[in-house]
């Protein structure tokens, strides 16, 4: 494992104060590993920053990575929904973004992220 991807649900998870998520991150941090925040994910939880003060000292941190839906990424994600007849832009860009980076998915959609890609390992939060 070479650090963690973070989708929408382990986003929420931690800014509702999870232990498990802060856990994980925790210990990912203390190895030296880097965890990847895709945009589309944290545009799905973001609502108010003043108020998920966990979620924005995340994002502060410098070990976290912020990956935006580009051009190729955008392709990317097309072709993986197209592939596996899914519709969710925000999972197939997790997906997308923890191959990349070689990484574990944290998830509270573990069904939904094995469709999409039944060779990447998740934990499930």
């Amino acid at each position: 494992m070479s650090g963690l991807t973070l989708d929408a649900g382990a986003l929420i998870a931690l800014d509702r104060g999870e232990r498990s998520v802060a856990l994980l991150i925790y210990h990912a941090r203390n190895q030296g590993e880097r965890l990847t925040v895709p945009a589309t994910a944290l545009a799905q939880v973001l609502r108010s920053p003043v108020r998920q003060v966990r979620l924005v000292k995340l994002c502060r941190q410098p070990e976290t990575d912020f990956v935006a839906l580009d051009g190729p990424d955008a392709s990317a994600v097309g072709l993986l929904l197209a592939d596996t007849r899914t519709a969710d832009i925000v999972d197939a860009h997790v997906v997308i973004c923890a191959r990349r980076a070689q990484q574990v998915i944290v998830t509270s959609d573990v069904a939904d992220i094995a469709r999409l890609a039944p060779d990447v390992t998740t934990i499930a939060i």
